[in-house]
C-alpha cells in the first residue's frame, strides 16, 4: 500500500516512523519545509518526497496539519487525491473539519474519515517525532451517516497495524464534547494555573503536583487558539462547569465550612477512583 503523509511534524512524522517500523507500506511525504523533508529522508521515516499532483497514486492520504490548514489543503487539492482512496485528518476537533471537507471529497469520489490519534508531546516538529508515540494510545474515528463503512474498516485495521492499542468510534459532535473535557479544558486550566504571581517563588517548593498541573501549559498557541475557538460551545460548557466547582470550593475555604469542603473532596476522590476503573 502507498501512503501519503501531508505535514511531517510531531504527529505526521511519528505516523511515518510507525508505518515504516511496523509495515511494508510505502510512505510518501509532503512538507513545506526543506529541512524537514531532508530530515525525514535521512532518518528513513519516508521512502520519498512527492508533490501534491502525485497524491493520485496514493491509497491513503493522511493530512497532519493544523485545523485551518487541514481544511484549506484538502479543499485546494481535492482533485489531486486518487478516486476511491481514503483521506483522513489528525485534528483535535472533528465537527468543523468534517463539515468543511466531507462533501467536497465525496463529490470527487474520495472517501473521507475524520480521525484523531490520541497522543502527543509538549514539543512540536519532526525532530521530536517517535516511532512508538502511539503505543498504548487510542485512535478515534468519527464517521457520519455519509461515511463509507469500508473506510472505517480499512483505517481501523491500519491503526492497529501501526501500533495503536485501541480504536474508538464516535460521532464528530460527541468527540468534540468529550475532548473539550479530556484535553482542551486541561490546557486552559494549566495555562491559567501557571499565571499565579506566586510561581516566581516556587524554587524548592514544587514536586510532582506542580509538574503535572503545568505540563501542558507549554503549548503551541496558534494551534490551540484555533482548536478552542472551533470547539467554542462544548469548551465553554466545560469552563462553566469547572468555574462553578471552583466557586464551591472557594466558598467553603473562605467561610471555614469544613463539613462541606470535606464532602466535596471526598466526592472528587471517589470520582477519580471510579474513572481509574474505566
Amino acid at each position: 500500500m502507498k501512503i501519503a503523509i501531508i505535514g511531517l511534524g510531531l504527529i505526521g512524522g511519528s505516523l511515518a516512523k510507525a508505518i515504516k517500523k511496523n509495515t511494508d507500506d510505502m510512505v510518501c511525504g509532503i512538507d513545506i519545509s526543506s529541512t524537514t523533508r531532508a530530515a525525514a529522508l535521512a532518518e528513513e521515516a519516508v521512502d520519498t518526497i512527492i508533490e501534491p499532483a502525485q497524491l493520485c497514486t496514493c491509497d491513503i492520504s493522511i493530512v497532519a496539519l493544523h485545523p485551518n490548514e487541514t481544511i484549506e489543503y484538502i479543499l485546494e487539492h481535492k482533485n489531486d487525491f486518487k478516486p476511491g482512496s481514503i483521506v483522513i485528518d489528525c485534528c483535535g476537533v472533528k465537527q468543523a473539519i468534517v463539515e468543511a471537507v466531507e462533501t467536497a471529497l465525496d463529490e470527487c469520489g474520495v472517501r473521507f474519515l475524520g480521525c484523531h490519534p490520541m497522543a502527543g508531546r509538549e514539543f512540536s516538529g519532526f525532530a521530536y517525532s517517535l516511532d512508538n508515540l502511539f503505543e498504548k494510545a487510542s485512535f478515534i474515528m468519527t464517521p457520519t451517516d455519509n461515511t463509507k463503512m469500508s473506510a472505517v474498516k480499512e483505517i481501523s485495521s491500519f491503526a492497529y497495524k501501526i501500533g495503536f492499542a485501541k480504536c474508538v468510534v464516535s460521532s464528530p459532535t460527541e468527540h468534540d464534547e468529550i475532548i473539550a473535557l479530556t484535553s482542551q479544558l486541561a490546557h486552559v486550566v494549566s495555562s491559567s494555573y501557571i499565571k499565579s504571581p506566586t510561581v516566581e517563588k516556587k524554587s524548592g517548593f514544587s514536586a510532582g503536583s506542580f509538574k503535572d498541573m503545568t505540563r501542558v501549559a507549554y503549548l503551541n498557541a496558534d494551534m490551540w487558539t484555533t482548536l478552542f475557538l472551533m470547539n467554542s460551545r462544548a469548551l465553554t460548557a466545560e469552563l462553566d462547569c469547572i468555574i462553578k466547582n471552583l466557586s464551591d470550593y472557594r466558598r467553603c475555604i473562605a467561610e471555614g465550612d469544613a463539613e462541606t469542603l470535606h464532602r466535596l473532596l471526598e466526592e472528587g476522590a471517589e470520582l477519580k477512583e471510579k474513572s481509574n476503573r474505566t
